[in-house]
């Protein structure tokens, strides 16, 4: 059975915190990668495509501060990692932060 690992409610979202997150150049390129796309993906297929030149651990690593952060959800499938931006969330809390960081990228 899918589950959802541990992320921040919408009330609890920290500009700051979501900020500081998208500040690092490996986080912002998984993060418009994900942007781009209309579906969630398999992290581990969308790491591969976005090609960051980055090792396993470091990815993981970004997925975690994004997650933690509340700019995606993480649905757990066996051993699949299934990503995908919380669009409506931020939207909701920030409007229009994801099209400015990311949109024209």
């Amino acid at each position: 059975m899918p589950r959802t690992l541990p992320e921040p409610s919408v009330d609890s979202f920290d500009l700051t915190v979501i900020l500081s997150a998208l500040a690092d150049p490996g986080r912002r390129a998984l993060m418009t990668a994900l942007y781009q796309r209309p579906d969630p993906i398999d992290c581990s297929v969308l790491a591969e495509e976005a090609d960051l030149g980055l090792s396993n651990p470091t990815i993981s690593h970004h997925y975690r501060v994004l997650r933690e952060a509340g700019l995606t959800r993480t649905l757990v499938v066996g051993r699949q990692r299934i990503v995908r931006v919380r669009r409506d969330d931020m939207e909701k809390r920030f409007p229009g932060l994801l099209q400015a960081v990311l949109g024209s990228e």
